[in-house]
């Protein structure tokens, strides 16, 4: 049985990517975690009286997060009914991502996921700062990030960009292809080339992963780099109708670069269709 972790902040962009995940994985039973987190925030120094308000902060944010939590219980509960998902809530006044890492450790989290935005007022523009910050942080469960009012599409094209100058374990491709199964998805691995041959390690890699994906319905696609990779990747996502992108997050990697948020702003990198999002296994 599949464990995912959904964070929200009670915005819809949260409530929608809960529901995403809960239909993604329709024809298996899942167990579903709902996380908030709370910060209260009190001075250093305290004295009695400082303590005492303190505690009554506390109480009033933590009564309030349970309330909303239950609200988003009955709501998926009701909106699921057909699936056979279970749905567990979770209330903790504590960092966002460090409960997040502890809970995929405690829980056995198999996927973390995530809307683009937060509650308003706070979104970044590629991804709020807390889903930024949770993808740099988190380097043993894979995280897919949701779209703003992103509607359900079965991921039937599956984009994987890649520079062929990693070697990928099976257990790196395991969540692509993972999804590929259940929906007997086409796997359109996509090469931005800046050479015009690929070097020996290249070769190497690019022949290993179409062994890896042998099983698979996969094309592979190669695109010269005559603008930014990001514009290059949005493109393709657009004229394949793309219905799911995924990365594998290593060092140098891609996705490295664009969760750097002042080089988001650059990039102009956007999410139009769910990302997937792979810790380095190596």
């Amino acid at each position: 049985m599949k464990r995912i972790l959904v964070p929200t902040d009670f915005s819809n962009n949260a409530y929608s990517a809960l529901f995403y995940a809960t239909q993604l994985f329709q024809g298996q039973s899942c167990e579903f975690y709902i996380l908030n987190t709370f910060e209260v925030n009190t001075p250093v120094l305290t004295g009695r009286i400082d303590t005492s308000k303190g505690d009554l902060l506390y109480q009033k944010l933590s009564a309030k997060s349970t309330d909303s939590l239950t609200q988003i219980f009955h709501s998926i509960t009701r909106d699921t009914d057909h699936l056979k998902h279970t749905f567990e809530t979770i209330s903790v006044s504590k960092d966002l991502t460090e409960t997040i890492n502890k809970t995929i450790k405690n829980k056995n989290i198999d996927l973390v996921v995530m809307g683009t935005k937060g509650a308003t007022g706070t979104a970044a523009p590629f991804m709020g700062s807390n889903t930024v910050k949770v993808i740099q942080k988190t380097h043993n469960c894979s995280i897919m990030v949701v779209p703003d009012e992103y509607n359900f599409q079965k991921p039937m094209e599956i984009a994987f960009p890649t520079d062929f100058k990693r070697f990928y374990i099976p257990e790196e491709l395991k969540p692509l292809v993972d999804i590929a199964t259940l929906f007997g998805s086409n796997i359109r691995i996509f090469h931005i080339h800046e050479e015009e041959k690929l070097d020996e390690i290249q070769t190497h890699n690019y022949n290993s992963l179409k062994k890896h994906l042998k099983n698979f319905t996969h094309s592979i696609h190669w695109i010269s780099k005559l603008d930014q990779k990001s514009k290059l990747i949005n493109d393709f996502i657009d004229q394949l109708n793309i219905n799911l992108l995924v990365m594998v997050n290593y060092r140098h990697s891609l996705i490295e670069g664009i969760t750097h948020e002042p080089v988001i702003k650059k990039l102009g990198f956007h999410a139009s269709v769910p990302f997937l999002v792979i810790p380095d296994a190596s």
